[in-house]
């Protein structure tokens, strides 16, 4: 959140190192005195095996396949290397075998409870649950073995009635941060530098569809943004991060201390109608 005051921060590291499959924002914004950016392969380019562990406790396994250009490495091969060259035999760590998966996989499934699978996966190919973590019996770790359920109040809408809520998401062709491609196949939308708004608003603001706009919020604002409808609640927009992590304050909730990224009160101050760009038909 508030990329304008964490650049800053940034600023002030004096190296930093980054091991990255492709150019993102990060590597322009905060650089500090030094930085490094290091290319690797992304995992479905590694040329061995790979293990995921998805957010249902599943390790899965991929086996890679081509590079996208000449001359990264993936990020073992830079980890492990480093490893070797700085540290040599000095520690009880053998570096130069880890430059092998199946000997990491061999670490984790000795040290992490629940993960002795992971060992044989890379020439098994059997992936697997994680033990001890997925409930089969509706017995909980409760004195009475049940399910506890607790009532929370809502919290008021946030804005001004002249304000929208808005919401960061990420595209089709992005991953975390970094984006491979300007097209959202989820959202019908070939650009990423668009507020998307139910075509009441859109309305009641007196826009048009494709009018470039500026979007303000207490800590930022993002000029000769396209407005675009789409079927969200109105009284709420979304945009794209990290573009619009500009718009976002640093202030967490003191429960969760996560930022507010999904309701940012922001203010559509109008611009003029773009004449080049056609007119989406609202959908």
């Amino acid at each position: 959140p508030d990329s304008t005051f964490t650049a800053d921060a940034l600023n002030k590291i004096g190296m930093t190192v980054y091991l990255s499959t492709t150019l993102n924002t990060g590597h322009f914004h905060g650089r500090g005195n030094e930085t490094i950016v290091l290319p690797v392969l992304a995992r479905d380019e590694e040329s061995q095996a790979t293990t995921q562990e998805s957010m249902f406790n599943f390790v899965r396994i991929s086996d890679g396949g081509p590079a996208r250009h000449e001359g990264p490495r993936s990020e073992v091969a830079v980890v492990a290397s480093i490893g070797q060259e700085v540290l040599g035999d000095s520690t009880a760590i053998d570096w130069s075998a880890l430059q092998e998966h199946d000997r990491i996989r061999e670490a984790i499934a000795a040290v992490i409870p629940g993960y002795e699978p992971v060992k044989e996966v890379g020439k098994s190919k059997k992936e697997f649950y994680i033990a001890g973590r997925t409930l089969h019996k509706p017995t909980f770790s409760t004195r009475n073995g049940r399910a506890q359920f607790h009532v929370g109040d809502l919290p008021g809408l946030k804005g001004a009635p002249n304000q929208l809520r808005l919401m960061t998401i990420r595209s089709e062709g992005q991953f975390n941060t970094v984006v491979y491609e300007e097209e959202d196949l989820y959202r019908g939308q070939e650009r990423r530098d668009v507020i998307l708004m139910h075509k009441d608003d859109i309305e009641r603001m007196n826009l048009q569809v494709n009018q470039p706009v500026t979007v303000r919020s207490e800590i930022g604002q993002l000029d000769n943004i396209l407005v675009r409808p789409i079927d969200i609640r109105a009284g709420n927009a979304a945009m794209y991060y990290p573009e619009a992590n500009v718009l976002v304050p640093r202030i967490s909730d003191a429960k969760s201390k996560t930022p507010s990224f999904k309701c940012i009160a922001v203010t559509i101050i109008p611009g003029q109608t773009n004449p080049r760009l056609p007119v989406l038909a609202q959908v």
